[in-house]
């Protein structure tokens, strides 16, 4: 597969570089040099809900620039429509991402739920029509941290699922390069107990599209273990666990992800998962001072039971940062996400989720080699 990386000048006039375009290749780079992942192949770089830190998340025009940003894989958050569509969000309630709240034909859909035990007051997804949807333009999740971001609030739609299978498609025919789909099923437990399950409506589009095998560029995940379990029993597209630092399945009461994370945990996971999801402080921590510690031995357990790593989530702003890698005096200034993803990159990692695809794909690029 080859990289691309187009800079425009706009991207240039963001980082202060001069005009070029440079062209990667993966290929090329597993022959000459040694990658301490799990199959000795460069690691993945998945534009997380597009190159959100650059365009609005979870449209067709951040995942367009993830693919142009040099993204292998691009990952959508699904949530269900009424009607039953797969379509695009962050999460269900989707007053902080569309404009709903400003649109008084849609006031009385207003209401409080209790999803996965926590109380969420707003708009819901599966209260509304594609077509009512189709209504609404998205916007800025983080305007405080991404205010370029939000100088596109109403100009883009809420994207269904095949829609962004339907993109990826134009993309393989127009440039002979396939790109990957990395698709997290969002309370699938909660969308199921209200008629509205993933499963059908996901493995139907995918194999539509022709991502339904081992071999296809395709991950599914979830931080639900149920969910993932019944979906081995009924497609050979590969499965990731994802994993927060706290906490535990949201279907699971009985099980913590510390617990999932230890060589035993980890042993489960690949009975019915090809990957592991963490997040990224379980693979290195940090110290009292916000720099980053010494890395755990995640990786290679989870290497040693079978299982990929994909940790989430990196991201260029300050606020996000280790201390030594921040940049300028605000939460918003950008640091140097590179260096970050390089310590991680020497772990051992298969792949990475990142906002910013763009400098994803130059450290993968670069690692090794300076």
């Amino acid at each position: 597969m080859f990289r691309r990386i187009l800079l425009t000048l706009s991207l240039l006039a963001a980082v202060g570089a001069c005009s070029t375009e440079i062209q990667h290749s993966k290929d090329s780079k597993v022959n000459v040099r040694a990658v301490p992942t799990l199959s000795g192949e460069t690691p993945i770089v998945i534009a997380h809900r597009g190159a959100s830190g650059n365009v609005i998340e979870h449209t067709l025009e951040a995942y367009q620039r993830g693919i142009d940003d040099g993204a292998d894989f691009i990952e959508p958050d699904l949530v269900l429509t009424k009607d039953g569509v797969l379509v695009a969000r962050h999460e269900n309630e989707i007053s902080g991402t569309t404009n709903v709240a400003q649109k008084p034909e849609f006031a009385d859909r207003k209401t409080t739920k209790i999803i996965d035990g926590r109380g969420y007051t707003g708009w819901f997804t599966e209260d509304f029509t594609l077509a009512e949807l189709k209504t609404l333009r998205a916007k800025e999740r983080l305007p405080e941290l991404r205010p370029a971001n939000a100088q596109y609030d109403g100009d883009f739609a809420i994207p269904t699922f095949e829609e962004i299978l339907q993109l990826l498609k134009e993309h393989e025919a127009k440039a002979g390069e396939r790109i990957g789909v990395y698709p997290e099923t969002k309370h699938p437990s909660y969308f199921t107990s209200i008629g509205l399950a993933h499963q059908g409506a996901l493995l139907e589009l995918l194999n539509k599209y022709g991502f339904d095998g081992a071999d296809d560029p395709v991950f599914i995940q979830s931080f639900e273990v149920g969910n993932l379990q019944q979906l081995a029993t009924k497609t050979k597209i590969r499965l990731v666990q994802l994993v927060a630092d706290q906490g535990g399945p949201p279907d699971r009461n009985d099980l913590s992800y510390a617990n999932m994370v230890t060589p035993a945990g980890l042993a489960e996971i690949a009975k019915y998962a090809s990957g592991l999801g963490p997040s990224k402080s379980l693979i290195i921590g940090r110290d009292a001072q916000e720099r980053l510690g010494q890395p755990s031995s995640l990786v290679a357990d989870a290497h040693e039971a079978g299982l990929v790593v994909h940790p989430w989530t990196f991201r260029i702003e300050n606020v996000f940062l280790p201390s030594e890698f921040k940049g300028g005096y605000t939460d918003s200034a950008n640091g140097d996400v590179k260096a970050e993803i390089k310590a991680y990159l020497a772990t051992g990692i298969d792949g990475l989720f990142s906002d910013n695809p763009r400098e994803a794909a130059l450290a993968v690029d670069q690692f090794g080699t300076e």
